[in-house]
């Protein structure tokens, strides 16, 4: 490990730590609300990681500290978690160990210190990058001898139960899960995957993520609101869930439904269906027809799904008025980011007419950058 990090974590903890390790941030190609529907999704990692200095402890307790927070440490009995006990962003490290417990893994107390630069509230899968990094860490630092998809499932459990967001699989099984230079085609339902390649630089491409600023928050409801229409819409067509849809019986579906949830189901449906689409073009080389494809999954999310706003549909349109070959918005929605397919000599000039249009609306300057798909949780030290 490297003597910052190690300096780091003796200044707040007062020893010397067990190792180093992270994991990332995600963003989705495509796929978007299908994962709670037990359908398909196509993430990549992202390079920005959180990481957790760690060591273990043999009194029961986890003491918490977070290089982004207020400086103090956030000290709990293993021994008194519970859901709704821990409220800050310190529920997610304590919901694994929650979750983990609960699992029967015989694990006891730990020192740990966070440090992250996965954008938060971006739609980037902070809170995954921070659940997985805490898992891979226990995982070795009690001898657990879990999976990377084990601790996914375990990490989405914390989530789920402790934190009370009713999250998919997705952003778990991405941060836990990629590899370098590919795509994850992970069917939700029996978590079968696959890396599909996806080498952007080969053929020209930049992937262009832009962030909003738009804090979004999945725990406010609406996100449980959709999960819960989805849900009420499968049991209504006698369906273990959406998945379970095809495209070819969906409009003979819609007339069987209440007209709020037809959007839900329409939307769900399609977008299997681009992931699929989206897979096949990439396994085809076809990289930069997958624009299109991007441009309609955005559509759906707004029109049908309902969670965009004007901020991320700006973003999509300025950005394919610049040249980008597709764009939409990544992630739960409500705000957070959004993902354009540009060609490598055009990525300054798509990032500059989107903060020109954001300037014009008089909404904050977004932050950008490319994404290089990247490696999922790791000992780093």
């Amino acid at each position: 490990m490297t003597d910052e990090a190690a300096a780091d974590f003796e200044t707040v903890h007062g020893a010397r730590p067990s190792g180093v390790w992270a994991a990332p941030g995600r963003v989705n190609l495509i796929g978007e609300h299908t994962d709670y529907n037990d359908g398909f999704v196509l993430p990549i990692a992202l390079p920005h990681t959180t990481r957790i200095t760690a060591r273990r402890r043999a009194d029961g307790r986890l003491r918490l500290f977070s290089a982004q927070g207020d400086g103090t440490i956030t000290d709990l009995a293993l021994d008194r978690l519970k859901p709704g006990v821990v409220t800050s962003w310190a529920a997610y490290p304590a919901g694994v160990f929650w979750a983990l417990a609960e699992a029967g893994h015989a694990i006891g107390g730990a020192d740990l210190f966070v440090d992250s630069d996965v954008p938060t509230g971006a739609g980037l899968s902070s809170s995954a990058a921070l659940e997985c990094a805490t898992a891979a860490a226990l995982n070795d630092l009690y001898g657990l001898g879990l999976s990377a998809p084990e601790l996914a499932v375990l990490a989405q459990r914390a989530e789920n139960a402790f934190v009370g967001v009713p999250c998919g699989v997705m952003d778990q099984m991405a941060s836990a899960c990629c590899t370098d230079g590919t795509a994850l085609f992970l069917d939700t339902r029996t978590l079968e995957q696959r890396h599909v390649p996806l080498d952007l630089a080969a053929a020209g491409l930049r992937l262009l993520v832009i962030d909003t600023r738009v804090k979004h928050d999945l725990g406010d409801g609406a996100y449980a609101a959709l999960r819960a229409g989805c849900e009420r819409a499968a049991e209504l067509l006698g369906l273990p869930a959406l998945r379970d849809l095809s495209a070819a019986d969906l409009p003979a579906a819609l007339d069987r439904l209440p007209s709020e949830l037809r959007p839900l189901v329409r939307h769900v449906v399609t977008e299997d269906a681009r992931v699929t689409a989206t897979v096949e073009h990439l396994d085809a080389g076809r990289i930069a027809e997958l624009g299109p494809i991007l441009t309609a999954g955005h559509a759906s999310l707004r029109d049908d799904f309902g969670v965009s706003c004007a901020e991320t549909d700006l973003a999509v349109e300025a950005a394919v008025a610049a040249g980008a070959l597709g764009a939409r918005m990544t992630g739960g929605g409500f705000g957070g980011s959004v993902i354009a397919l540009v060609a490598a000599a055009r990525v300054a000039e798509v990032s500059e007419a989107v903060r020109a249009a954001f300037r014009s609306a008089g909404f904050a300057e977004p932050v950008t950058f490319t994404a290089v798909p990247s490696v999922g949780a790791r000992r780093t030290a």
